[in-house]
């Protein structure tokens, strides 16, 4: 679940799109403090001077009790006690909505709702520019006329609906006004957005809706769901082996909260990241700092960025911008990048691998084999996409068994150096892992393939294959950056066994 606040208005908070009673004005004057010090701690005394201006002994028990009910109400909420003081990590958003901490009175909130007046300006006419509606742009502009964002977007918004004239005559008013009271002339954004509507080349701000349709078979992965939930609109990062479900992971997580970024959703594939972010916004042949030109036009807008295939940490670093969000996958995880969180993603647990090979296969058949379900799911290795294909594959055999296809990949097993086109869709994720893979490490997962061996030992690698045991933990550990071997202990890896039915197909002998 998503736990999110808005202290524009009354504190409120929601659970994914479900709004939480909060309680009391006291109650909620306790989390508005809290959350106003985002990530810091505030022992007992603060946060009483914060809520009482005039505060009793019983304040402290007071303090306690709020805590406590404030815990019962939002258990997902990361409410921490460590020497006699609280902290609270929370993801808070605006809802452009009314006065700031509606409400609650004390010193510190007056003083706050001070602070926090421009930005909620800022805010309401972040939204205002998102919605472009003529009605409450018009309030707005009588409510603040010397405020010039508002005005510029007023006369755009009028002039989309073939209102030229009053947009001129929105820009001749502000003219007077500002001259007549403050002795100026219009900023550039209203001398722009004026320039713009004479030469007739004001067009509507483009909303990007690039998601790939979310896969109505996808299983499983509640976990990595909820954590990057609570994540955004921070960044998250999903890495594993190719194959192991990353695009679609990426794919169902954009769709679950893609409500929450009305400004659209971008997504990207490899390449110029900077440049492709640009063309969905409807900036054509940008030069120069790519990255800075990105981040001005994200000011102030939500976005949801999905870039797949990430190989390269320089592609989407100085991206991110405040209010939008970014998930990229990555088989190798960047560590270099900053404030990424990271999700992993490798087989399907047990139960979720069965419903998604019977979502694919079809129950009755998945159903009428259960041992010999098992026994295929773990050659695959429970990964997503080779269940997928082979499922595909016995569902265009209607006369087959699931037994007839264990036995035809156990022939297949004993072909020396040969992958049978019939199998390339399987193995599609491993051939192109292993076009990306040095000779030393192709060589290992050779040798342990030909062996069969599940479990890696540094030093019995290093007797197999001839290499130099100083250099072999560099080999092993470069496999496991690309989840090709998995680490246990040091010095110990294993090798899934869908790796291992791989490269026993690529094995040539090393004495030829």
């Amino acid at each position: 679940m998503s736990l999110r606040f808005s202290l524009m208005g009354p504190v409120r908070a929601w659970n994914d799109e479900e709004e939480i009673e909060l309680g009391p004005r006291q109650q909620r004057a306790v989390l508005a403090a809290l959350l106003l010090n985002n990530g810091i701690r505030l022992s007992n005394d603060q946060l009483i001077g914060m809520v009482w201006d005039d505060p009793t002994p019983s304040a402290v028990m007071a303090l306690r009790t709020y805590v406590y009910k404030i815990r019962k109400i939002l258990p997902e909420l990361n409410l921490k006690s460590r020497d006699g003081g609280y902290t609270v990590r929370a993801e808070i958003v605006d809802d452009c909505r009314g006065e700031p901490l509606e409400g609650l009175r004390s010193a510190y909130f007056d003083a706050q709702r001070v602070r926090l007046g421009d930005y909620r300006l800022k805010a309401r006419e972040d939204c205002l520019e998102r919605e472009l509606d003529v009605l409450e742009l018009q309030k707005h502009v009588a409510a603040f006329p010397l405020r010039e964002r508002p005005r510029a977007l007023l006369m755009r918004a009028l002039y989309l609906e073939g209102r030229q004239g009053e947009a001129l005559d929105h820009f001749h008013q502000a003219r007077a006004r500002l001259n007549e009271e403050l002795g100026l002339e219009p900023g550039p954004e209203l001398r722009k957005v004026h320039a713009r509507i004479l030469n007739g080349d004001l067009t509507p701000p483009r909303r990007p809706e690039q998601l790939l349709p979310d896969l109505i078979d996808f299983t499983g992965r509640a976990e990595e769901i909820a954590q990057a939930l609570r994540t955004l609109p921070g960044t998250v990062g999903i890495t594993g082996m190719r194959g192991s479900g990353k695009t679609a992971l990426a794919t169902r997580i954009g769709h679950l909260v893609r409500g929450r970024f009305p400004d659209g959703q971008i997504f990207v594939r490899g390449g110029d990241v900077a440049d492709e972010l640009l063309r969905a916004v409807g900036v054509e042949n940008p030069v120069g700092d790519k990255a800075a030109l990105w981040r001005e036009k994200a000011r102030g807008r939500r976005f949801l960025v999905v870039v797949d295939d990430v190989r390269d940490a320089a592609a989407v670093r100085d991206l991110a911008t405040p209010g939008s969000a970014m998930i990229l996958t990555s088989v190798r995880r960047l560590n270099e990048l900053p404030g990424v969180t990271w999700l992993k993603t490798a087989g399907l647990a047990e139960r979720e691998a069965r419903d998604f090979f019977r979502k694919v296969l079809g129950p009755v058949r998945a159903d009428a084999e259960p041992g010999q379900a098992e026994v295929l799911l773990d050659r695959l290795s429970r990964l997503p996409g080779p269940i997928r294909v082979i499922g595909g594959k016995l569902s265009s055999r209607p006369h087959w068994t699931i037994g007839m296809v264990l036995l035809q990949m156990e022939r297949e097993s004993k072909l020396d150096g040969v992958i049978p086109s019939d199998c390339a869709a399987m193995f599609a994720p491993l051939i192109a892992a292993e076009e990306q893979l040095s000779d030393p490490e192709r060589h290992m997962l050779r040798c342990f393939a030909r062996q069969n061996t599940e479990v890696i030992d540094s030093h019995h690698a290093a007797e197999m294959s001839g290499a130099d045991p100083g250099e072999i933990e560099l080999v092993l550990e470069s496999l496991t950056g690309v989840h090709l071997i998995e680490p246990l202990v040091l010095g110990r890896y294993r090798l899934p066994q869908f790796v291992r039915l791989y490269f026993r197909l690529r094995t040539v002998a090393l004495t030829t």
